[in-house]
């Protein structure tokens, strides 16, 4: 037993060996924390300014998301141009000035809706460079044969911060009545705590970046920006295997991959639940999403699980609709992540060793787009299907998500594919340009 466990271990951690990317993980994980308590906070504060409105917490993700759907192909082309480094640096200082004003603002009790609006904006706006950035890194830090693990540890390191920043927001929103608000529970200001502690979490992040030996990579003779656009556009459109596996990604975060409504809002107004277990329904889907994560990091064939994570995520979905109440939804959220999780992964990881280098980052900003770029419209469309308003209601709404997301999964299920393509990089003439990227 010992052995399996030990060679389990290996495999499911081989990325960690790499010294640098450990560093860049381990920031990761503590900053993410943070940004999970800002995000539960942000949803609960949604909810309370606009007196338990979907269609509020709808509107504040679209605005959120809307950056990467206008911007994900230019911001592709912007990180296969520009230092890594340098794109990293200059979305975690605009993330940060973001969070002290929410913080700020939200102790004073002057924030309001609108305020929220325009800072998930700039927020999202920094995202849309720095999704594609990160994701694009992976391969900066680890050889060829770990790029699975890597990208499967950084959806783990994601999860593993939801589960405890949820879980954390409960906790610290409890803190911040004591702390900010002069033990009035119902003060907003006691929302303002997670937000200094995001605040205090970017610092770890900033500091290892501004030391990471960012190594030098080669690119060819670069033509215009649209040129690049254009190029990335073409490889995915001729690319098959890239290609369906993008559309599935897309179709199912259009339909049934909206938990950030989906989660506060049955936790809020269909079970009427308080921040305490608000939180720890948001931490069961985590711990499902860490469980999905752990399992995909295992197998070194990122395809293994794709179709299944895409049957597990639409069947606990329907399950979740016709859930009673918080005790029994926990466990059921718990494998909606799981399912989600073995679905992303093994999509991203496919996309990751498909892929040529000199086109990683366009590439993969049109992953970004799919996966987060529809999170307005597929906002939109839950929020108001699930509407307790609305002439489905919140049950029947799920379910009618869960369909169109299995319509999808079958219309694609032959075309995905089966086994890896190795990438195709383009032949240079002459010598390459070396980009440093310190």
């Amino acid at each position: 037993m010992l052995g399996n466990f030990n060679g389990w271990r290996s495999r499911t951690f081989s990325a960690l060996r790499h010294a640098p990317y450990r560093r860049y993980w381990g920031s990761q994980l503590l900053s993410l924390i943070g940004s999970w308590m800002q995000t539960t906070a942000q949803q609960y504060l949604v909810l309370e300014l606009s007196g338990g409105s979907s269609a509020a917490l709808g509107w504040v993700t679209v605005t959120q998301f809307m950056p990467t759907l206008l911007l994900a192909l230019f911001a592709g082309a912007v990180v296969d141009r520009v230092p890594r480094r340098r794109v990293l640096m200059t979305t975690q200082i605009v993330l940060l000035a973001s969070s002290v004003v929410l913080a700020v603002t939200t102790q004073l009790g002057t924030v309001s809706l609108p305020l929220v609006m325009v800072l998930a904006f700039i927020s999202g706006t920094a995202n849309a460079f720095d999704m594609p950035a990160r994701q694009s890194m992976v391969v900066d830090f680890v050889p060829r044969s770990d790029v699975p693990n890597a990208v499967a540890l950084n959806s783990l390191s994601f999860n593993v911060s939801r589960t405890i920043g949820q879980a954390l927001f409960g906790v610290v929103a409890a803190l911040g009545v004591g702390l900010l608000a002069g033990g009035d529970a119902d003060n907003i200001a006691r929302l303002a705590l997670p937000f200094y502690l995001n605040v205090a979490s970017f610092f770890a992040v900033l500091t290892v970046l501004a030391t990471l030996p960012f190594p030098a990579r080669d690119v060819g003779p670069r033509g215009s920006m649209m040129e690049d656009v254009r190029e990335g556009v073409r490889y995915v459109r001729a690319t098959p295997a890239v290609r369906n596996v993008m559309l599935l990604v897309g179709a199912l975060s259009l339909t049934v991959i909206n938990f950030n409504i989906i989660i506060p809002y049955y936790a809020r107004v269909v079970f009427a639940a308080r921040e305490a277990e608000f939180g720890l329904l948001s931490a069961a889907f985590g711990v499902g999403a860490i469980a999905g994560a752990l399992w995909q990091a295992s197998k070194p064939n990122p395809l293994r699980n794709l179709r299944l994570g895409g049957v597990i995520l639409l069947v606990s979905t329907v399950l979740l609709a016709f859930t009673p109440g918080p005790a029994l939804a926990a466990p059921i959220f718990a494998v909606c992540g799981f399912g989600m999780l073995s679905l992303l992964v093994s999509a991203n990881s496919t996309v990751q060793l498909t892929i040529p280098d000199h086109l990683r980052g366009r590439v993969m900003s049109l992953y970004s787009f799919v996966l987060i770029g529809m999170g307005p419209p597929g906002a939109l469309i839950s929020s108001r299907l699930i509407d307790r308003a609305g002439w489905l209601g919140p049950r029947w709404g799920l379910v009618v998500l869960a369909g169109l997301g299995a319509l999808a999964l079958l219309l694609l299920w032959r075309r995905l594919p089966r086994e890896l393509t190795p990438p195709q990089e383009r032949p240079v003439s002459g010598q390459p340009t070396q980009v440093n990227q310190g």
